[in-house]
């Protein structure tokens, strides 16, 4: 009874409730190192369960989002693809309108196949003799030459790029009239040479090379062939060794124009 009496005295007072707050942060205080090592352990083991509980879940959103980002990508090439086969329909519309076009006939053609290897560099068009294409004809693209006939068939051709490595060129440059050159291809992602280029010769680094249209040439003259890259004299020899691009981009064929043309007999 004096016992309760004197809790009931010092909770009227407020003594009590000190002494409970006390007494509480003390225990919390003394089992505070205990909690943190049990939620330490307890912590990790709820997140692995609440983990695999939904990782079912995650793995169906991942795929989700992994199929929409592939059909995202297949679309924007799709639109980059119908970007650059517009492009060269527009660039191949505006060939007739070049002087070294003048008075040739060109019959739109789109590539169907390509067939590069390591040294041998060809793709196949969609016209043929029914057309008008045969042998030798040149092939022309964007920028330039591509090539010429070595194969037609009725409704198909095959054409040799400048870039394969039994392609020959003969070309001119420097000041008019112009000096005369053989542009050699050497395979698909080789640059291109250019022969017969004597150690004086008034050549620079991105000057354009044409073909030449000499008598019994395969090329009408003018046709842009290739851009000088590099110049290099070598010591032993009397020829420059000069580095060339296609100035057609050869790589990314959509469509090219064979020029119905033939060597005055």
């Amino acid at each position: 009874m004096v016992a309760s009496i004197a809790i009931i005295t010092l909770d009227a007072r407020g003594g009590f409730h000190r002494i409970a707050s006390g007494l509480r942060s003390t225990s919390a205080g003394a089992f505070a190192p205990v909690r943190s090592v049990v939620n330490g352990i307890v912590e990790p083991i709820g997140s692995f369960l609440a983990g695999a509980v939904h990782y079912g879940a995650v793995r169906q959103e991942n795929a989700k989002l992994r199929a929409e980002l592939g059909a995202l990508e297949l679309r924007n090439a799709e639109g980059s693809d119908a970007a650059q086969a517009l492009a060269q329909l527009k660039a191949l519309s505006a060939l007739d309108k070049l002087p070294y076009y003048a008075n040739l006939t060109l019959e739109p053609a789109e590539v169907v196949n390509y067939g590069p290897s390591n040294f041998a560099a060809t793709v196949t068009i969609s016209v043929g003799r029914d057309e008008g294409a045969t042998l030798g004809m040149p092939v022309v693209g964007e920028g330039g030459l591509v090539g010429s006939i070595v194969q037609a068939n009725h409704n198909s051709a095959v054409v040799r790029l400048v870039t394969d490595g039994r392609s020959t060129v003969g070309v001119r440059y420097g000041p008019s009239p112009g000096s005369l050159a053989v542009v050699n291809g050497h395979g698909s992602g080789h640059p291109l040479s250019a022969s017969l280029v004597p150690n004086d010769a008034p050549l620079k680094a991105g000057e354009v090379m044409t073909t030449s249209g000499l008598q019994g040439a395969i090329y009408p003259p003018g046709i842009p062939v290739a851009k000088v890259v590099s110049i290099r004299t070598g010591t032993s020899s009397s020829q420059e060794s000069v580095a060339l691009a296609p100035l057609a981009d050869l790589a990314r064929l959509r469509y090219v124009d064979v020029v119905l043309w033939g060597p005055p007999s």
